[in-house]
């Protein structure tokens, strides 16, 4: 089943179930990723997203609300930013498993030898394909910190 018609479903359950919270949250993905279907069919693409679109939309959605969680608890506002973790929550039941530590350092080791990346010049080569395979099970931010660390060598960077 594709990730439209799971998120579909998931909506129409917390429907029967009278879940708002879940409800609220699931509508929210659903309007993001139409949003993406309308910004597609303007650039004169084909309307249907692919999964890792999907995933790409859910993996931001996901660190929108950690920072704003991070921002209201810094501003004591403890009510709100568990919402954020809630709505977190179940935007995490969409997402794959995400890599451990070790797991991330031998896919960009692996990724930078299948590239055949010699030098800082070559990370987007890299990048691009660790976005390929492991979109949505990664913080690519943090990733690519690790792609410079392993491109970079003595006075090269």
């Amino acid at each position: 089943m594709d990730m439209r018609t799971r998120v579909n479903e998931a909506l129409k359950q917390a429907m029967k179930e009278k879940a708002v919270a879940r409800l609220s949250t699931l509508r929210l993905i659903n309007a993001a990723i139409k949003d993406k279907d309308i910004a597609a069919r303007g650039n004169g693409e084909v309307s249907n997203i692919c999964d890792g679109d999907v995933l790409e939309i859910l993996g931001k959605m996901t660190k929108q609300r950690q920072e704003s969680a991070r921002a209201y608890e810094e501003g004591g506002r403890l009510d709100l930013a568990e919402r954020e973790r809630e709505e977190i929550a179940v935007i995490q039941e969409f997402l794959p498993r995400q890599l451990s530590e070790t797991e991330v350092e031998t896919a960009v080791k692996q990724a930078v030898s299948e590239t055949g990346a010699a030098s800082i010049r070559d990370m987007g080569k890299v990048m691009a394909a660790l976005k390929a395979r492991y979109t949505g099970q990664m913080d690519f931010a943090k990733v690519g910190l690790k792609v410079k660390d392993q491109l970079c060598t003595s006075g090269d960077c």
